[in-house]
Parts: C-alpha cells; sequence; structure tokens
C-alpha cells in the first residue's frame, strides 16, 4: 500500500517449484505418482537446495509392501522429464491437511 492509500500486487505464492532452471507444476508430478500400483496419496514440493535453488521432494501414502523406492523413481523415469524427478521421496502414513481435507503443503518441509 502506498502513501495515498493504493493497493498494488506485488506478487502471490503459488505452488510452481523453480528447480535447475526450470519451472515445475507439482500437481504433474503428482498425477504421475497416483498411477502407479499402491499409492494412495501423493504430494509433492519444493525444498530448499544450495545448488538447485529448490529441490523435488515427493511424499507418499502407499502400500510399502507393494511400493519400493526404486518402483516409484523407476516410474517417474519413464513417465517424467528428467528435471521434474524428485530428489527426495519420503513415506508417511498421513499427510498433513486443514479441517476440511485440504493438503497443507507447509507441513511437507
Amino acid at each position: 500500500m502506498d502513501e495515498e492509500g493504493y493497493m498494488y500486487f506485488v506478487g502471490r505464492k503459488d505452488d510452481i517449484v523453480n528447480t535447475r532452471g526450470e519451472k515445475v507444476a507439482p500437481k504433474q508430478i503428482e498425477n504421475v505418482l497416483h498411477k502407479l500400483p499402491g499409492v494412495m496419496e501423493a504430494a509433492v514440493v519444493g525444498v530448499p537446495d544450495p545448488i538447485l535453488g529448490e529441490a523435488l521432494k515427493a511424499v507418499l501414502i502407499a502400500d510399502t509392501s507393494r511400493v519400493r523406492r526404486s518402483d516409484v523413481f523407476a516410474h517417474c523415469k519413464v513417465h517424467l522429464e528428467d528435471f521434474m524427478i524428485p530428489k527426495y521421496l519420503e513415506f508417511r502414513s498421513e499427510l498433513p491437511k486443514t479441517s476440511s481435507g485440504r493438503l497443507l503443503r507447509r507441513g511437507l518441509l
């Protein structure tokens, strides 16, 4: 807001992750991860990385008796561009959500 009371749009917080100089929509990666048998929920976030700027982190709710880390990375290599493959992978029993059921991405960092 300036001195005269006018408000200006400066920027917005969105889900786009800038990694390796590429803009990546986490939803694209999540859609690919959901197609892997045994994955029930998936969320992708950008985490600080000294070299990449942001690195991709995937958090999965999955049947770990059916889904191994190597399966996830192999699936991503087939279906995603190299820069879209998550650097980090974490399995959890649940994802952080609001009372209305929306994903709390900041709870994944």
